[in-house]
């Protein structure tokens, strides 16, 4: 049996609506259930209210306490005990859209996900971004610089995953970077490489 990466490790799960990757995002947080963490999750007010073609908000309510034996947060005042009592080795924030990476960005703390990130921070405790936004290499590009300067903040290794089609959009590798970038970022370190090639086919 192989080691658990992430046991005894509290590891909190902010998912902010890019709704097309929500799906994904259920993925690796099964993942990190295996791994071992302890997953408080978190998520925000359009995820919690939005229904899209990708599901219904109770849809992914569901999913999310059945991988991880919790509901999720969704709201500010369940999220802002973070700060002064909750302690978490890591939050994660994934799917990290570009409207939440803006916010995070400018101090802006109007949503649970941006909540738990400001609290993080306060604690002076790795935040670790899974950033898909179609803007990342466009408008948005002055606040991704503005993040990946800012101290503890971390980011999962990130492409552009369709550069003729959707040249200013990014979208992180969760499927190959996601344990790593957490565990690199707990010790106080950007996983490398940062930006990655096309994906092969």
């Amino acid at each position: 049996m192989s080691v658990q990466q992430l046991a005894g490790k509290r590891i909190g799960v902010a998912m902010s609506a890019s709704h097309c990757n929500l799906g994904r995002a259920m993925a690796q947080l099964r993942r990190l259930r295996d791994e071992g963490a302890e997953i408080i999750p978190i998520i925000s007010t359009n995820v919690r209210t939005t229904e899209t073609r990708f599901g219904k908000p109770d849809d992914w309510i569901t999913q999310i306490e059945q991988i991880t034996g919790r509901l999720p947060l969704m709201t500010i005042p369940e999220v802002e005990p973070f700060g002064p009592q909750v302690k978490l080795d890591c939050l994660v924030v994934m799917p990290c859209t570009g409207n939440t990476m803006a916010k995070l960005a400018n101090a802006i703390n109007d949503t649970p996900v941006c909540m738990a990130a400001k609290a993080q921070m306060r604690n002076h405790r790795p935040v670790v971004l899974a950033v898909t936004t179609n803007d990342g290499l466009g408008m948005n590009a002055r606040n991704l610089g503005a993040l990946l300067v800012a101290r503890n903040i971390y980011f999962v290794p990130f492409r552009q995953d369709d550069p003729f089609g959707k040249p200013t959009s990014i979208d992180a590798d969760i499927e190959h970077y996601l344990v790593p970038t957490i565990l690199a970022a707990m010790e106080g370190r950007q996983v490398q490489p940062l930006l990655l090639g096309p994906k092969q086919a």
